[in-house]
């Protein structure tokens, strides 16, 4: 058994002994998951029967007598046929005991709300019939409903400081990369008019842009709350939602937003719905007098009351930030270019004609490359005040439970509409950077509930010590991390939290191995290193007369040469373990997958070779040439794809789109698990295969014949 295993299995039974259930629930469910029969996964479940029979999950105990009977070993075959039986008895007790409480309700409780009790029951209910008339299904989970505080005291003041210098930053580089693009243009534009005969270059476009685009950006910032109310109302069809109508949603979420606005002398924000099934929210504006709160229909729909509230708790955190009109312009310069991304591949994809759908491929993947460009400058704005947004819902509403409950749901629903709709749609991904949950990492975290239990799943999150490395490229801070400060706010207000989060003793995590994850970039620094070191030597050779060469001090470009060589060593240095050989010894199925997602100590490199058969999801056509949007839909849940094409229009999987498929690659667990292609096939034998690690490989060559190329031409032209 693995050390891993071993470690887990005794930190469960020891909280078990300890009448610490919960965590040996969340310790043990992963092992008992495994189903392989073996001592520890035995015991394990033997560990949950008695935990959850302690909890009053008794459903949940006797499913794992159930599944325990079937076991080969006569002893725990006999033992949970006397557990079941007992479980059995006592559900039968408290059954009677129930009905007979039952007639002793006074008139008075069976005059409670008929709203109430349909949204107590929404959390446990396996079918819904929602307020549009449309019967949808519900996920089994079992919500703690973990309460919420009636007398709290005020957090720690937060320091705003800081969220102020990044919001100028976060301006600064927007400005600074906006110039440097347009720029280019006018650069190129001239060069372009200056190959042709009887036309001159245009004067004007050698004059810098700076001061038209800052110009530019200060008007955009204050006429961003009405732009923006234009383009959502016209391409998404936003509409203003009526307090009457939030009210009938949640009578909490409105008396919240009054008492907020009214302590701070703010007007109520305006109030806008989008017809979105996905549940979202985000806000926008400039000033607090300015802002707009914007919901979807899902939200309303399936989230309750109190979760309504902590939602629109969240949205009034965002308000107060400085960075609330920065967001806003970001959003705003970004909208636009999302939306021909969009329109340019919806053209392609109807027409026929070969030369108009190479010029909406070339213009909607520079679009998207853009949109991305421009999205990654604010990254690190939005995981910040998502922390502080988080903090301020639960201060205003007293409900850290709640949030938490909003959030994952949030997740569930996400991951419902992408299964439904069979892709990410536009609107969820034109959006995401606003939002409240970020839309890739719910793709496995709302799909993989069916199979484990949120601690489970979050543990990686919460615990393992380089995660906040592998967020650098996310919109959103990671969910383990938001929910365990939400739970540390509520055991602060003395409250059981949601969630029960451990963090596992002796959790072994190889630096070495966080190195070679990170080499490529380390090569970087290194190759700094070694130029300086080079510099000295021969600044030192030409003092001592030993050897002149002049061009060392004369031509720093030397130093890109050193920086380029240094990206691909680290490079090559990491192929080997970031891809090792896959052969169909070492091929794992679903089970040993879903044991890779809950282990707290793995990193991308640590991969597995799986092979795993699903559907095929995504955005068909031009709107996936890059493969930014493949998804696998197995049994496990949503996992995100990635697929490096080849040149030829053929080695493209769009076309798959919708069809089962089965996957070999690599899988890894990062802020959002994914899977390295290594083969894609079809069920009637057609084969893609995704060259990662040749690609990986060129990369380096390339990158190390750039670099000598440097040095060779810089020692020529000064030699």
């Amino acid at each position: 058994m693995p050390s891993s295993e071993k470690l887990a299995l005794e930190a469960g039974l020891v909280a078990l002994k300890q009448e610490n259930y919960y965590a040996a629930i969340t310790q043990l469910v992963p092992l008992a998951n495994i189903l392989d029969q073996s001592n520890a996964c035995l015991q394990a479940q033997v560990g949950l029967v008695m935990a959850y029979a302690h909890t009053g999950e008794t459903d949940q105990a006797i499913a794992w007598c159930n599944n325990l009977i079937e076991s080969d070993n006569s002893q725990v075959q006999e033992w949970a046929k006397r557990a079941l039986d007992h479980l059995i008895k006592r559900e039968k007790r408290l059954e009677s005991q129930k009905k007979s409480n039952y007639a002793k309700l006074t008139q008075q409780q069976a005059k409670i709300s008929r709203k109430i009790k349909s949204q107590t029951a929404l959390s446990n209910a396996k079918f819904n019939i929602s307020r549009d008339g449309k019967t949808t299904e519900k996920k089994n989970i079992n919500w703690r409903q973990a309460r919420r505080a009636k007398v709290w005291q005020p957090l720690r003041k937060y320091n705003f400081i800081s969220s102020r210098l990044l919001a100028l930053a976060t301006f600064m580089v927007l400005f600074a990369v906006l110039v440097a693009m347009v720029e280019s243009v006018m650069i190129l534009t001239n060069q372009i008019l200056d190959k042709f005969p009887y036309v001159s270059p245009l004067p004007f476009l050698y004059n810098s842009p700076s001061s038209f685009i800052l110009v530019l950006l200060l008007f955009l910032l204050g006429l961003s709350p009405w732009l923006l109310d234009w383009i959502l109302t016209e391409f998404y069809q936003q509409k203003p939602l009526a307090k009457d109508n939030l009210y009938n949603y949640s009578r909490e979420a409105v008396r919240v937003t009054q008492r907020t606005c009214q302590m701070r002398h703010w007007p109520i924000p305006e109030l806008k719905i989008l017809p979105m099934t996905a549940p979202m929210m985000f806000t926008y504006g400039n000033l607090p007098r300015t802002a707009r709160i914007v919901v979807s229909q899902g939200l309303l729909e399936q989230l309750n009351n109190d979760e309504i509230a902590t939602i629109y708790g969240l949205a009034l955190g965002q308000i107060r930030r400085w960075d609330f009109g920065i967001m806003s312009l970001a959003f705003l310069v970004t909208l636009p270019i999302y939306k021909l991304y969009q329109q340019a591949s919806i053209w392609g994809n109807k027409s026929e004609n070969s030369l108009w759908i190479w010029t909406t491929t070339a213009v909607a993947n520079l679009s998207y490359g853009i949109w991305c460009l421009i999205t990654g400058i604010i990254l690190l704005n939005s995981r910040f005040r998502v922390y502080a947004s988080d903090r301020h819902a639960a201060e205003i509403t007293g409900n850290p439970n709640g949030l938490i409950r909003a959030l994952l749901k949030i997740s569930i629903g996400i991951a419902d509409d992408i299964k439904t709709k069979q892709q990410t749609s536009w609107e969820l991904e034109s959006v995401n950077i606003l939002a409240p949950v970020d839309v890739k990492q719910s793709l496995c975290l709302g799909s993989v509930i069916e199979n484990l239990r949120w601690e489970s799943f979050l543990m990686w999150e919460s615990s393992n010590p380089y995660r906040q490395w592998f967020t650098i490229n996310s919109s959103h801070p990671l969910m383990g991390d938001r929910l365990q400060r939400l739970c540390q706010i509520a055991r602060h207000w003395h409250l059981e939290p949601e969630l029960y989060f451990i963090t596992p003793e002796l959790l072994q995590v190889k630096p070495q191995s966080f190195l070679l994850q990170i080499a490529p970039w380390l090569g970087i620094p290194s190759g700094l290193i070694l130029a300086g070191l080079f510099w000295l030597s021969w600044q030192t050779a030409y003092t001592t007369h030993v050897v002149n060469l002049k061009w060392i001090y004369d031509d720093w470009s030397f130093i890109t040469g050193f920086l380029m060589i240094g990206f691909s060593v680290g490079t090559l240095m990491r192929i080997n373990s970031f891809f090792p050989e896959i052969n169909q010894h070492n091929l794992h199925n679903d089970q040993q997958a879903l044991k890779l997602l809950i282990d707290p100590s793995v990193l991308p490199i640590d991969s597995i070779s799986v092979r795993l058969v699903g559907k095929l999801i995504g955005r068909p056509g031009i709107g996936n040439s890059l493969s930014q949007d493949l998804i696998l839909q197995t049994n496990l849940g949503l996992v995100k794809l990635h697929h490096i094409p080849w040149l030829s229009p053929s080695a493209h999987p769009q076309k798959w789109i919708g069809r089962q498929v089965t996957v070999t690659g690599w899988l890894r667990r990062g802020a959002t698990p994914w899977i390295d292609i290594q083969t894609l096939e079809t069920q009637t034998g057609n084969i893609i295969n995704s060259p990662h690690p040749i690609w990986s490989t060129v990369l380096a060559v390339v990158a190390q014949a750039w670099g000598a190329y440097i040095m060779l031409t810089a020692q020529s032209i000064t030699g």
